[in-house]
């Protein structure tokens, strides 16, 4: 018998048949023995439209309000999956993030889970009850619904299977797994059967959609096995086991100290959502990089690669960064707000640019990977025009005509094509 949390996407309940589906993978697992707990997402597009109402309602509305509406899809799902679940005959009961209770932080609309008692929930699941957990949501400390953000299904499943001590955390969705890189992209990219957290934590930064970033750092931070899985799947196939050898379907995010054979490198991911700006002929002196990141962390705007180059004399730099697509026009507005504080000479930015990476735990311990990445750009004609590394992963940022090519170059340089 295992403790498992099973979680299920917009795509996987997206209308009655799709539920039915999902029933009948629960049932599987309830009939396998298992404990189960199950934690939905609102149906495919529900949850958009919600926050269309809520906008058409008032351009400026109550952020409480808000989120008692968008928070309506999870329950709406929840109820009809512990009905159909009942009419098969299995035990199971709906739960609303309050109920639990799944307490958050006061941030409405973007709410972090601070706590979770699981011991009602383990009491139900240790007399044979399925919980049907609505995910996305919990309380807040004034008592009132607070949803978690865009993803937050995905969060919301790791930290129940971490507060009742699941012995693994199933993320269905509507891919089969975590692949080295994008399918529809690279002819030859293949399924990964298992990668490590900080491996998923990487790409799931950089533009993998597979899972969501607070889920990844959660589970790494708890040591939640998390298995990517597809809900289309036959529910009556062979499942894998728990323990020995993975064989599985899907993909087991996991510590790499489970991983037998690291690969070098695991994955080449890309991230469109990428827009440059520099600033030139920057007064080279103490204090100069708080007076342009100041004024952007102040607007709640991200930065994330960030090359200076300094001047023959010394006296003046040149700083470019990136920001995220959606913020490049307010990020502009606001350097231009502080250029008197600043002192550049003239700003320059541009959002047909496109950051590619290279990703890895491999990478700690052999020489070379950049150089082989960079030479391999080369030779295809593709400037580079931003570097930023970490200890398993080095990004490039590169003009956007040029994404499908160095990505297929990238992942045949590195053997991952099969």
């Amino acid at each position: 018998m295992a403790r498992l949390v099973l979680k299920f996407g917009g795509t996987s309940v997206a209308d009655i048949d799709r539920i039915r589906n999902v029933a009948e993978h629960v049932k599987r697992e309830v009939v396998a023995g298992n404990e189960v707990a199950v934690i939905l997402s609102a149906m495919a597009g529900k949850t958009n439209e919600l926050v269309e109402w809520c906008s058409q309602a008032a351009a400026l509305h109550d952020a409480r309000e808000y989120d008692s509406v968008v928070a309506s899809g999870e329950i709406v799902t929840v109820g009809l999956l512990a009905i159909m679940l009942q009419s098969m005959g299995v035990n199971a009961r709906s739960w609303q993030g309050w109920q639990i209770p799944i307490r958050t932080d006061g941030n409405h609309g973007a709410a972090r889970i601070k706590d979770i008692d699981g011991s009602r929930l383990v009491e139900r699941l240790q007399a044979g009850q399925v919980a049907v957990v609505a995910g996305f949501q919990g309380i807040g400390p004034d008592n009132r619904v607070t949803t978690l953000g865009r993803g937050g299904s995905d969060t919301s499943a790791v930290a129940v299977a971490a507060a009742v001590n699941a012995d693994r955390c199933d993320i269905y969705t509507d891919v089969d797994g975590v692949y080295t890189s994008d399918p529809r992209i690279v002819e030859h990219a293949h399924r990964l059967d298992k990668i490590s957290y900080e491996e998923m934590l990487e790409m799931a930064s950089l533009g993998a959609k597979v899972l969501q970033t607070r889920s990844v750092e959660l589970a790494m931070v708890r040591r939640v096995p998390v298995l990517v899985r597809s809900s289309f799947d036959d529910p009556h196939a062979p499942q894998p086991a728990l323990d020995g050898p993975f064989g599985g379907p899907g993909t087991l995010v996991c510590d790499e100290d489970e991983i037998v054979e690291q690969h070098i490198v695991s994955g080449i991911a890309y991230s469109k959502d990428e827009a440059k700006i520099t600033l030139r002929r920057v007064a080279d002196k103490p204090g100069v990089a708080a007076t342009v990141f100041g004024p952007l962390a102040a607007a709640n705007i991200n930065v994330d690669m960030i090359v200076q180059n300094v001047s023959e004399d010394g006296s003046t730099t040149d700083l470019t960064f990136t920001v995220p697509v959606a913020d490049f026009e307010r990020a502009e507005k606001v350097i231009e707000e502080a250029r008197d504080k600043i002192g550049y000479a003239d700003m320059a930015g541009s959002t047909g640019v496109v950051k590619v990476s290279v990703i890895g735990i491999g990478m700690r311990s052999h020489a070379g990977v950049a150089a082989q990445m960079f030479s391999a750009l080369a030779e295809r004609g593709i400037n580079i025009q931003l570097i930023s590394t970490s200890e398993i992963k080095i990004s490039v940022l590169i003009d956007a005509a040029y994404t499908e090519l160095a990505v297929r170059t990238l992942h045949s340089v590195y053997g991952l094509d099969r």
